[in-house]
C-alpha cells in the first residue's frame, strides 16, 4: 500500500510483465491519482513480456489474421484504456504517465511532448509534432502521424501518444520505438517498421535521461521512488 502524507511525484521502477498486469497496474495509478489530491502526478516506464498490441480503446476491428499469429504464440493482444490505434510492444519503451487535474487539459500532449522533444534533443534526436490534427483510427498506429506523435527529421515517426481522462485527470500512454522487430511487423501490419534509433544508449540509460529530464520541472516536490519487482504488479492488483 503507498501511503503519501503531502504533496509528492511518485516514479515507479521499471518492470517487466504482461501486458494485462500492466494496463490494470496503469488503471489503477490512475484510479490512486484521481482519489487522492496529494499525488501530483506518477510516472513510469516498462517493458512487455513476450511480443504484444494494445489496442486502442475506440478500435472497435483488427485483422483477423492476428488471432491467427496469436494461436502461433507470435503475439498477444491486450485493449488500452487509452485511445489510438493499434501498437505493437516489442523492441521498444512504454512509458505511462497520469497526472492529477492539470490546470492545462487543451495543451496537455503539448506539454507532454515538450518533455519528450527536449530530452531526445540532448541524446542527439531531433523530434517535431505529427502533421494530421484528426482522422479515423487506424489499425497500426505508427501509419498515421498525428500532432500528437513525435515524428524524426525524415517524417518517421518514433513516439506514439494516446490519453484517457477520468474525472479532469489523465492517464498517458506512449511508446517508444527503439528497435521494432522487422519481421513480426511485416506479418502483422504488411508494412516496414521504422529503422531502429541508434542512440548510443541502452533503455536503461534512455529511461535514466528520461525521468531525469523530467524531474527536472519538478525539482520543488517532494519526489517519491516506489521500486517493485513483476510478481509484486501481481499482488498490488
Amino acid at each position: 500500500m503507498i501511503l503519501i502524507n503531502k504533496k509528492k511525484a511518485l516514479i515507479i521502477s521499471t518492470v517487466k510483465s504482461s501486458g494485462h498486469q500492466q494496463m490494470s497496474f496503469d488503471k489503477d495509478l490512475l484510479e490512486k491519482t484521481i482519489s487522492n489530491n496529494n499525488i501530483i502526478f506518477t510516472l513510469r516506464f516498462y517493458l512487455w513480456e513476450g511480443n504484444w498490441i494494445s489496442i486502442g480503446f475506440h478500435q472497435k476491428n483488427y485483422p483477423k489474421h492476428w488471432n491467427d499469429l496469436k494461436e502461433k504464440g507470435l503475439i498477444n493482444i491486450v485493449r488500452r484504456p487509452s485511445g489510438g490505434g493499434a501498437v505493437l510492444h516489442s523492441g521498444g519503451i512504454t512509458y505511462a504517465l497520469t497526472f492529477n487535474k492539470p490546470e492545462y487539459k487543451k495543451f496537455s500532449y503539448q506539454y507532454v511532448n515538450g518533455w519528450l522533444i527536449k530530452s531526445f534533443d540532448l541524446l542527439g534526436l531531433t523530434l517535431i509534432n505529427g502533421s494530421v490534427k484528426k482522422g479515423s483510427i487506424k489499425e497500426n498506429c505508427f501509419g498515421t502521424n498525428y500532432i500528437s506523435d513525435l515524428v524524426d527529421k525524415n517524417g518517421i515517426k518514433r513516439i506514439g501518444s494516446a490519453q484517457y481522462w477520468k474525472k479532469g485527470s489523465f492517464l498517458q500512454h506512449g511508446e517508444i520505438q527503439i528497435n521494432p522487430p522487422f519481421d513480426l511487423w511485416v506479418k502483422i501490419f504488411d508494412q516496414e517498421p521504422p529503422q531502429p534509433l541508434n542512440l548510443e544508449l541502452s533503455n536503461k540509460g534512455i529511461i535514466k535521461h528520461l525521468r531525469k529530464c523530467f524531474l527536472e520541472d519538478y525539482s520543488d516536490s517532494s519526489v517519491e521512488n516506489i521500486f517493485l519487482k513483476p510478481h509484486q504488479i501481481k499482488s498490488i492488483l
